[in-house]
Protein backbone atom coordinates (compact mmCIF):
# COMPACT_ATOMS: atom_id res chain seq x y z
CA UNK A 1 0.00 0.00 0.00
CA UNK A 2 0.99 3.54 -0.83
CA UNK A 3 -0.22 6.77 0.07
CA UNK A 4 -3.76 7.59 1.51
CA UNK A 5 -5.73 8.55 -1.39
CA UNK A 6 -8.47 10.80 -0.63
CA UNK A 7 -11.79 12.14 -2.61
CA UNK A 8 -11.96 15.90 -1.85
CA UNK A 9 -14.31 16.98 -5.05
CA UNK A 10 -17.10 15.31 -6.85
CA UNK A 11 -19.66 17.00 -9.45
CA UNK A 12 -22.01 15.41 -11.98
CA UNK A 13 -24.60 16.74 -14.17
CA UNK A 14 -28.39 15.64 -14.08
CA UNK A 15 -28.67 12.47 -16.43
CA UNK A 16 -30.47 13.04 -19.76
CA UNK A 17 -32.17 10.97 -22.49
CA UNK A 18 -30.29 11.10 -25.94
CA UNK A 19 -30.69 14.02 -28.32
CA UNK A 20 -32.01 15.79 -24.35
CA UNK A 21 -28.10 16.97 -23.38
CA UNK A 22 -25.25 19.06 -24.06
CA UNK A 23 -22.07 17.94 -25.77
CA UNK A 24 -19.79 15.45 -24.49
CA UNK A 25 -17.57 18.44 -23.79
CA UNK A 26 -20.19 20.79 -22.13
CA UNK A 27 -20.91 18.10 -20.04
CA UNK A 28 -17.58 17.32 -19.03
CA UNK A 29 -16.43 20.80 -18.37
CA UNK A 30 -19.53 21.36 -16.02
CA UNK A 31 -18.71 18.27 -13.85
CA UNK A 32 -15.26 18.81 -13.88
CA UNK A 33 -16.28 22.69 -12.77
CA UNK A 34 -18.41 21.69 -10.02
CA UNK A 35 -15.57 18.70 -8.58
CA UNK A 36 -13.39 21.64 -8.77
CA UNK A 37 -15.24 24.06 -6.55
CA UNK A 38 -16.62 21.29 -4.63
CA UNK A 39 -12.46 20.82 -3.69
CA UNK A 40 -11.94 24.50 -3.71
CA UNK A 41 -8.56 23.10 -5.86
CA UNK A 42 -7.85 25.88 -8.83
CA UNK A 43 -7.62 23.72 -12.10
CA UNK A 44 -3.75 25.47 -12.65
CA UNK A 45 -3.30 22.76 -9.42
CA UNK A 46 -4.37 19.56 -11.40
CA UNK A 47 -1.41 17.64 -12.50
CA UNK A 48 -2.67 14.64 -14.26
CA UNK A 49 -6.40 14.27 -16.07
CA UNK A 50 -8.19 10.65 -16.63
CA UNK A 51 -11.02 11.12 -18.97
CA UNK A 52 -13.40 8.15 -19.28
CA UNK A 53 -15.65 7.28 -22.33
CA UNK A 54 -17.02 4.80 -24.79
CA UNK A 55 -18.17 6.59 -27.75
CA UNK A 56 -16.18 8.83 -29.22
CA UNK A 57 -12.97 10.03 -31.21
CA UNK A 58 -9.85 9.78 -29.56
CA UNK A 59 -8.93 12.66 -27.90
CA UNK A 60 -12.51 13.65 -26.74
CA UNK A 61 -10.83 13.45 -23.16
CA UNK A 62 -8.50 16.53 -24.13
CA UNK A 63 -11.17 18.86 -26.03
CA UNK A 64 -13.47 18.27 -22.44
CA UNK A 65 -10.51 18.74 -20.17
CA UNK A 66 -9.75 21.68 -21.98
CA UNK A 67 -12.81 23.56 -20.97
CA UNK A 68 -11.44 23.65 -17.68
CA UNK A 69 -7.99 25.46 -19.05
CA UNK A 70 -4.81 24.98 -21.12
CA UNK A 71 -2.12 24.11 -18.71
CA UNK A 72 -0.15 21.12 -20.87
CA UNK A 73 -0.90 18.69 -18.37
CA UNK A 74 -1.25 14.88 -19.54
CA UNK A 75 -4.28 13.83 -20.15
CA UNK A 76 -4.99 10.11 -20.90
CA UNK A 77 -8.04 8.46 -22.77
CA UNK A 78 -9.78 5.59 -20.94
CA UNK A 79 -12.22 3.28 -22.42
CA UNK A 80 -13.33 -0.05 -20.52
CA UNK A 81 -16.83 -0.46 -21.56
CA UNK A 82 -18.68 0.37 -18.67
CA UNK A 83 -16.86 0.16 -15.99
CA UNK A 84 -14.62 3.03 -17.33
CA UNK A 85 -15.64 5.66 -14.58
CA UNK A 86 -13.91 3.42 -11.84
CA UNK A 87 -11.09 2.34 -14.56
CA UNK A 88 -9.84 5.64 -14.90
CA UNK A 89 -10.80 6.77 -12.00
CA UNK A 90 -8.18 3.35 -10.42
CA UNK A 91 -5.35 5.37 -12.47
CA UNK A 92 -5.89 8.56 -11.08
CA UNK A 93 -5.72 6.55 -7.56
CA UNK A 94 -2.61 5.00 -8.55
CA UNK A 95 -0.92 8.01 -9.42
CA UNK A 96 -1.35 9.40 -6.02
CA UNK A 97 -1.01 6.26 -4.62
CA UNK A 98 2.74 5.72 -5.72
CA UNK A 99 3.50 9.71 -5.26
CA UNK A 100 3.45 10.29 -9.06
CA UNK A 101 0.84 13.03 -8.50
CA UNK A 102 -0.11 15.37 -5.96
CA UNK A 103 -3.35 16.21 -7.47
CA UNK A 104 -5.44 14.91 -10.12
CA UNK A 105 -8.77 15.05 -11.71
CA UNK A 106 -10.72 12.34 -13.26
CA UNK A 107 -13.81 12.80 -15.53
CA UNK A 108 -16.19 10.44 -17.31
CA UNK A 109 -18.58 11.59 -19.74
CA UNK A 110 -20.65 9.87 -22.81
CA UNK A 111 -23.13 11.34 -25.43
CA UNK A 112 -24.98 7.82 -26.23
CA UNK A 113 -27.33 6.99 -29.37
CA UNK A 114 -31.02 5.97 -28.91
CA UNK A 115 -31.88 2.52 -28.88
CA UNK A 116 -29.67 -0.65 -27.39
CA UNK A 117 -25.77 -0.88 -27.41
CA UNK A 118 -24.81 -2.32 -30.42
CA UNK A 119 -20.92 -3.34 -31.91
CA UNK A 120 -19.63 0.11 -33.85
CA UNK A 121 -17.25 -1.94 -36.27
CA UNK A 122 -18.21 -4.62 -38.06
CA UNK A 123 -14.99 -5.58 -40.19
CA UNK A 124 -12.45 -6.89 -37.75
CA UNK A 125 -13.32 -9.55 -34.39
CA UNK A 126 -15.82 -8.75 -31.96
CA UNK A 127 -14.30 -8.08 -28.16
CA UNK A 128 -17.46 -10.00 -26.55
CA UNK A 129 -16.63 -13.22 -28.89
CA UNK A 130 -15.44 -15.74 -25.84
CA UNK A 131 -18.85 -14.22 -23.92
CA UNK A 132 -21.32 -14.90 -27.44
CA UNK A 133 -19.92 -18.03 -27.59
CA UNK A 134 -20.96 -19.37 -24.22
CA UNK A 135 -24.30 -17.51 -24.72
CA UNK A 136 -24.62 -18.96 -28.31
CA UNK A 137 -24.12 -22.74 -26.45
CA UNK A 138 -26.20 -21.99 -23.30
CA UNK A 139 -29.16 -20.47 -25.00
CA UNK A 140 -28.81 -19.11 -28.75
CA UNK A 141 -29.84 -16.01 -29.35
CA UNK A 142 -32.65 -14.33 -30.28
CA UNK A 143 -34.07 -10.88 -31.66
CA UNK A 144 -34.05 -8.90 -28.37
CA UNK A 145 -31.16 -6.86 -27.32
CA UNK A 146 -27.55 -8.62 -27.01
CA UNK A 147 -27.34 -7.03 -23.52
CA UNK A 148 -30.26 -8.36 -22.33
CA UNK A 149 -30.38 -11.80 -23.78
CA UNK A 150 -27.07 -11.74 -21.35
CA UNK A 151 -28.01 -10.80 -18.06
CA UNK A 152 -31.06 -11.68 -18.47
CA UNK A 153 -29.91 -15.07 -19.24
CA UNK A 154 -28.03 -14.86 -16.23
CA UNK A 155 -31.07 -14.32 -14.45
CA UNK A 156 -33.58 -17.25 -15.95
CA UNK A 157 -29.87 -19.80 -14.86
CA UNK A 158 -29.98 -18.37 -11.63
CA UNK A 159 -34.10 -18.91 -11.30
CA UNK A 160 -34.03 -22.12 -12.98
CA UNK A 161 -31.05 -23.09 -9.87
CA UNK A 162 -33.12 -21.01 -6.55
CA UNK A 163 -36.76 -21.03 -7.61
CA UNK A 164 -36.46 -17.70 -8.02
CA UNK A 165 -40.20 -15.94 -8.74
CA UNK A 166 -40.04 -13.39 -11.67
CA UNK A 167 -41.39 -10.97 -9.52
CA UNK A 168 -38.48 -10.66 -7.12
CA UNK A 169 -36.08 -9.13 -9.99
CA UNK A 170 -39.15 -6.48 -10.56
CA UNK A 171 -38.71 -5.81 -6.87
CA UNK A 172 -35.00 -4.58 -7.26
CA UNK A 173 -36.89 -1.93 -10.10
CA UNK A 174 -39.17 -0.67 -7.66
CA UNK A 175 -36.79 -0.24 -4.98
CA UNK A 176 -34.52 1.88 -7.33
CA UNK A 177 -37.66 4.40 -8.67
CA UNK A 178 -38.10 5.03 -4.86
CA UNK A 179 -34.92 5.76 -3.89
CA UNK A 180 -34.52 8.09 -7.63
CA UNK A 181 -37.41 9.82 -6.72
CA UNK A 182 -34.93 11.69 -3.91
CA UNK A 183 -32.26 12.29 -6.32
CA UNK A 184 -32.64 15.34 -8.63
CA UNK A 185 -30.07 14.11 -10.60
CA UNK A 186 -31.60 11.15 -12.04
CA UNK A 187 -32.90 10.29 -15.03
CA UNK A 188 -36.52 8.79 -13.70
CA UNK A 189 -37.42 10.39 -10.67
CA UNK A 190 -41.39 8.54 -11.16
CA UNK A 191 -42.04 6.13 -9.02
CA UNK A 192 -43.27 2.64 -9.92
CA UNK A 193 -44.99 -0.35 -8.37
CA UNK A 194 -44.23 -3.66 -8.96
CA UNK A 195 -47.36 -4.14 -10.91
CA UNK A 196 -46.36 -1.37 -12.96
CA UNK A 197 -43.11 -3.00 -13.78
CA UNK A 198 -44.16 -6.34 -14.46
CA UNK A 199 -46.80 -5.29 -17.01
CA UNK A 200 -44.21 -3.42 -18.95
CA UNK A 201 -43.36 -4.93 -22.21
CA UNK A 202 -40.97 -7.93 -21.63
CA UNK A 203 -37.71 -7.85 -23.22
CA UNK A 204 -35.94 -11.45 -22.17
CA UNK A 205 -37.30 -13.41 -19.53
CA UNK A 206 -37.46 -12.47 -16.71
CA UNK A 207 -36.81 -8.88 -17.56
CA UNK A 208 -39.43 -6.25 -18.66
CA UNK A 209 -38.58 -2.68 -19.86
CA UNK A 210 -38.55 -0.97 -16.23
CA UNK A 211 -35.65 -3.24 -15.51
CA UNK A 212 -33.42 -2.50 -17.90
CA UNK A 213 -31.16 0.72 -17.55
CA UNK A 214 -31.56 3.44 -20.54
CA UNK A 215 -29.58 4.85 -22.81
CA UNK A 216 -27.96 7.79 -20.95
CA UNK A 217 -25.88 11.07 -21.58
CA UNK A 218 -24.33 12.60 -18.83
CA UNK A 219 -20.98 13.45 -16.71
CA UNK A 220 -19.67 13.25 -13.46
CA UNK A 221 -16.47 13.93 -11.93
CA UNK A 222 -13.92 13.50 -8.99
CA UNK A 223 -10.73 15.32 -7.79
CA UNK A 224 -8.35 12.66 -5.79
CA UNK A 225 -5.12 14.20 -3.63
CA UNK A 226 -2.64 13.21 -1.00
CA UNK A 227 -2.55 13.79 2.31
CA UNK A 228 0.34 16.36 1.77
CA UNK A 229 -1.28 18.12 -0.79
CA UNK A 230 -4.33 18.69 1.17
CA UNK A 231 -2.48 19.92 4.56
CA UNK A 232 -0.14 22.50 2.45
CA UNK A 233 -3.80 23.83 0.48
CA UNK A 234 -5.65 23.53 3.69
CA UNK A 235 -8.23 21.23 1.80
CA UNK A 236 -10.48 18.99 3.90
CA UNK A 237 -10.30 15.00 3.76
CA UNK A 238 -13.64 13.55 4.65
CA UNK A 239 -13.49 10.77 2.20
CA UNK A 240 -10.46 8.50 1.39
CA UNK A 241 -10.36 5.37 -0.71
CA UNK A 242 -9.15 2.81 1.50
CA UNK A 243 -8.78 -0.28 -0.91
CA UNK A 244 -9.85 -1.00 -4.46
CA UNK A 245 -9.57 -3.84 -7.03
CA UNK A 246 -9.99 -4.90 -10.75
CA UNK A 247 -10.51 -8.23 -11.49
CA UNK A 248 -10.42 -9.31 -15.45
CA UNK A 249 -12.20 -12.11 -16.78
CA UNK A 250 -10.66 -16.07 -16.35
CA UNK A 251 -11.66 -19.49 -17.47
CA UNK A 252 -14.11 -19.64 -15.09
CA UNK A 253 -16.21 -16.90 -17.14
CA UNK A 254 -16.29 -19.10 -20.24
CA UNK A 255 -17.47 -22.48 -18.56
CA UNK A 256 -21.17 -22.93 -19.61
CA UNK A 257 -22.89 -20.31 -17.66
CA UNK A 258 -24.62 -17.41 -18.15
CA UNK A 259 -24.27 -16.08 -14.20
CA UNK A 260 -20.20 -16.34 -14.75
CA UNK A 261 -20.45 -15.01 -18.27
CA UNK A 262 -21.59 -11.88 -17.00
CA UNK A 263 -19.18 -11.31 -14.38
CA UNK A 264 -19.77 -12.94 -11.01
CA UNK A 265 -16.59 -14.66 -10.47
CA UNK A 266 -15.06 -11.63 -11.45
CA UNK A 267 -17.18 -9.26 -9.06
CA UNK A 268 -16.71 -12.21 -6.62
CA UNK A 269 -12.74 -11.79 -5.94
CA UNK A 270 -12.56 -8.57 -6.54
CA UNK A 271 -14.74 -8.34 -3.64
CA UNK A 272 -13.04 -10.10 -1.51
CA UNK A 273 -9.14 -8.26 -2.11
CA UNK A 274 -11.09 -5.14 -1.10
CA UNK A 275 -12.17 -6.53 2.31
CA UNK A 276 -8.69 -8.31 2.30
CA UNK A 277 -7.02 -5.06 1.81
CA UNK A 278 -9.12 -2.87 3.67
CA UNK A 279 -9.83 -5.20 6.88
CA UNK A 280 -13.69 -4.30 6.72
CA UNK A 281 -15.88 -7.22 5.82
CA UNK A 282 -19.13 -7.17 3.77
CA UNK A 283 -20.88 -6.99 7.68
CA UNK A 284 -19.60 -3.43 7.92
CA UNK A 285 -20.44 -1.72 4.93
CA UNK A 286 -23.13 0.79 5.05
CA UNK A 287 -24.14 1.77 1.83
CA UNK A 288 -23.58 0.14 -1.64
CA UNK A 289 -23.67 1.52 -5.50
CA UNK A 290 -23.57 -1.75 -7.70
CA UNK A 291 -23.59 -1.99 -11.65
CA UNK A 292 -27.95 -2.72 -11.92
CA UNK A 293 -27.61 -2.46 -15.68
CA UNK A 294 -30.38 -4.96 -15.36
CA UNK A 295 -32.18 -6.23 -12.15
CA UNK A 296 -30.47 -9.43 -12.67
CA UNK A 297 -27.03 -8.26 -12.16
CA UNK A 298 -28.36 -6.33 -8.74
CA UNK A 299 -29.45 -9.62 -7.65
CA UNK A 300 -26.26 -11.26 -8.46
CA UNK A 301 -23.91 -8.76 -7.51
CA UNK A 302 -25.69 -9.04 -3.88
CA UNK A 303 -24.42 -12.44 -3.18
CA UNK A 304 -20.93 -11.67 -5.48
CA UNK A 305 -20.43 -8.96 -2.93
CA UNK A 306 -21.23 -11.54 0.20
CA UNK A 307 -23.98 -8.74 1.29
CA UNK A 308 -25.66 -12.12 1.54
CA UNK A 309 -25.19 -16.07 0.54
CA UNK A 310 -25.65 -17.73 -2.09
CA UNK A 311 -28.91 -18.42 -2.92
CA UNK A 312 -30.43 -16.29 -0.58
CA UNK A 313 -30.71 -13.00 -2.52
CA UNK A 314 -34.55 -13.40 -3.14
CA UNK A 315 -35.11 -13.73 0.80
CA UNK A 316 -32.63 -10.51 0.88
CA UNK A 317 -34.74 -8.67 -1.54
CA UNK A 318 -37.79 -9.31 -0.02
CA UNK A 319 -37.31 -8.88 3.09
CA UNK A 320 -36.30 -5.18 2.73
CA UNK A 321 -32.74 -6.20 3.57
CA UNK A 322 -31.62 -3.66 0.55
CA UNK A 323 -33.00 -0.36 1.03
CA UNK A 324 -33.49 1.61 4.06
CA UNK A 325 -33.97 0.30 7.80
CA UNK A 326 -32.80 -3.20 6.08
CA UNK A 327 -29.36 -4.56 6.32
CA UNK A 328 -27.38 -2.25 4.18
CA UNK A 329 -29.06 0.37 1.76
CA UNK A 330 -27.91 -0.44 -2.12
CA UNK A 331 -28.11 2.26 -4.55
CA UNK A 332 -29.61 5.22 -3.16
CA UNK A 333 -28.93 7.28 -6.10
CA UNK A 334 -31.41 4.95 -7.90
CA UNK A 335 -28.71 3.26 -9.79
CA UNK A 336 -28.59 2.64 -13.50
CA UNK A 337 -32.21 1.40 -13.47
CA UNK A 338 -33.35 4.93 -12.59
CA UNK A 339 -30.20 7.19 -12.90
CA UNK A 340 -29.14 6.78 -15.96
CA UNK A 341 -26.39 4.77 -17.48
CA UNK A 342 -24.00 7.01 -19.12
CA UNK A 343 -20.92 4.53 -19.92
CA UNK A 344 -17.91 6.72 -19.00
CA UNK A 345 -19.68 8.56 -16.49
CA UNK A 346 -21.49 5.70 -14.09
CA UNK A 347 -18.72 4.80 -12.23
CA UNK A 348 -17.57 8.40 -11.26
CA UNK A 349 -21.31 9.34 -10.74
CA UNK A 350 -21.43 6.20 -8.23
CA UNK A 351 -18.51 7.78 -6.77
CA UNK A 352 -20.00 11.00 -6.19
CA UNK A 353 -22.79 9.49 -4.32
CA UNK A 354 -20.51 7.78 -2.34
CA UNK A 355 -18.53 10.77 -1.54
CA UNK A 356 -21.90 12.72 -0.58
CA UNK A 357 -23.44 9.80 1.79
CA UNK A 358 -20.34 9.29 3.71
CA UNK A 359 -20.03 13.28 4.19
CA UNK A 360 -23.78 13.44 5.02
CA UNK A 361 -24.86 15.21 2.14
CA UNK A 362 -27.30 13.42 0.26
CA UNK A 363 -30.09 14.99 1.61
CA UNK A 364 -33.76 13.08 1.60
CA UNK A 365 -31.62 10.19 0.17
CA UNK A 366 -29.08 10.56 2.91
CA UNK A 367 -28.41 7.00 4.55
CA UNK A 368 -28.40 7.25 8.43
CA UNK A 369 -24.67 7.07 9.91
CA UNK A 370 -22.97 5.98 6.66
CA UNK A 371 -19.28 5.46 7.34
CA UNK A 372 -18.12 2.97 4.56
CA UNK A 373 -19.43 2.80 1.00
CA UNK A 374 -18.79 0.05 -1.54
CA UNK A 375 -18.64 0.69 -5.28
CA UNK A 376 -19.02 -2.15 -7.67
CA UNK A 377 -18.92 -1.08 -11.48
CA UNK A 378 -18.77 -3.61 -13.99
CA UNK A 379 -17.92 -3.59 -18.02
CA UNK A 380 -18.59 -7.10 -20.55
CA UNK A 381 -15.14 -7.77 -21.99
CA UNK A 382 -14.51 -7.53 -19.00
CA UNK A 383 -13.62 -5.69 -16.66
CA UNK A 384 -14.82 -5.66 -12.56
CA UNK A 385 -13.78 -2.65 -10.59
CA UNK A 386 -14.66 -2.71 -6.62
CA UNK A 387 -14.12 0.18 -4.67
CA UNK A 388 -14.01 0.54 -0.88
CA UNK A 389 -14.35 4.38 0.76
CA UNK A 390 -14.32 5.27 4.33
CA UNK A 391 -15.36 8.01 6.34
CA UNK A 392 -12.29 9.65 7.78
Amino acid sequence: MGRRVNVVGVGMTKFAKPGASDDYHVMAAQAGKAALADASVDYKLIEQAYAGYVYGDSTCGQRAVYELGLSGIPVFNVNNNCSTGSTALMLGKQAIEGGIAECVLVVGFEKMEKGALGSKFNDRTNPLEFHVNVMNEVQGFTSAPPAAQMFGGAGREYRWKYGAKRETFGKISEKARKHAANNPLAMFNQVLSLEEIMASDEVFDPLTRYQCCPPTCGAAAAVLCSDEFARKHNIATPVSIIAQSMVTDTQASFKDSMIKMVGYDMAKTAAQQVFERSGIGPSEVDVVELHDCFTANELLTYEALQLCGEGEAEKFIWDGANTYGGKVVTNPSGGLLSKGHPLGATGLAQCAELVWQLRGQADKRQVPNARVGLQHNIGLGGACVVTMYKKN
